[in-house]
Formats: C-alpha cells, structure tokens, sequence
C-alpha cells in the first residue's frame, strides 16, 4: 500500500534536524597551549591534569 500523500519538504527537513553536523567543542591546554579535548590528554605534552602526565613516545624518522 502506498503513502496517501507525498511528505513535505518542510516536514522531512524538521525532522532531520536534530542530525546537523555539530562543531568540536576545543579547549587549549594549560601547559603547553595547544587545542585539545576537553577530558583528554594533550596530544602535544600528555597533560591530563596537575596531578597525571603522560610519557608521549616520540616517533623515529630514519
């Protein structure tokens, strides 16, 4: 069985709504100043809080 009516354009658009492409939210590290995850550690120097640093191993080029 088939749609009575066709669904409006306006319709099916509210409804995606809520599926928008949200930005990442950034915050900058207090250490080093870098842009990070807020709750993640610095990608940069491995600062997660006063307390914890990570050891970061470097990478090796030949």
């Amino acid at each position: 069985m088939l749609p009575a009516r066709r669904t409006s354009r306006s319709r099916s658009r509210t409804r995606r709504s809520h599926e928008a492409i949200k930005p990442v939210n950034y915050t900058l590290c207090p250490k080093c100043s870098q842009a990070k995850l807020p709750h993640a550690a610095c990608s940069n120097c491995g600062y997660v809080n006063p307390n914890l640093t990570l050891k970061l191993g470097k990478e090796e080029t030949d």
